[in-house]
């Protein structure tokens, strides 16, 4: 019986050594995996925070061209009358005789109107008999058309439109026949 007790006692250690050893390395995995999520959650913060960074940088960037485009808009603006006071200037002057007169008026409104151009502004192309698109124009008034063709199209323009780039800073005023 003693044998018996001790190969008891035997299984028993060895039992519990096994035991102990697989506490062990159960404890030891759950670090491994707690390290694994960790490392994973982190590489995830990384990814999003570097994503969000480029769209930060792509945003900003977008915005900064957009700013330079349209930086001068207020000064382009200001002088929109001064260029309405031109083209009326000159439908006077060449009612008149004086070819050197409209000559130099003419030399002044293209430098003037060249320098804009350069400044990224354009003129909206309206003209009689376009199609109305208030998306482009603005309607001062409504008169009956001059003839069936002009109904619901452009019949005279008013005032002249500009754009800055894309963006149109002023509307053409138009008159449309009903």
């Amino acid at each position: 019986m003693a044998t018996d007790h001790n190969e008891k006692e035997e299984l028993v250690e060895e039992t519990t050594t096994q035991n102990e050893l697989g506490i062990e390395s159960a404890s030891e995995l759950s670090v491994e995996q707690k390290l694994e999520e960790d490392l994973a959650n982190e590489k995830d913060k990384y990814l999003r925070l570097f994503a969000e960074f480029e769209n930060y940088k792509r945003r900003t960037t977008k915005e900064r061209i957009e700013l330079f485009k349209t930086a001068n808009q207020e000064v382009l603006l200001a002088l929109l009358p001064v260029m309405d006071d031109f083209d009326r200037g000159l439908a006077e002057i060449r009612k008149s005789d004086d070819e050197l007169l409209l000559k130099g008026v003419e030399l002044i409104y293209d430098k003037l109107k060249s320098t804009l151009n350069s400044k990224g502004l354009e003129e909206v192309e309206v003209k009689a008999g376009d199609i109305f698109n208030a998306d482009f124009a603005e309607a001062i008034t409504q008169i009956p058309a001059p003839s069936p063709n002009f109904k619901g199209k452009i019949v005279d323009v008013l005032e002249k439109g500009y754009k800055l780039g894309d963006k149109i800073i002023r509307f053409p005023k138009v008159v449309i026949g009903q």
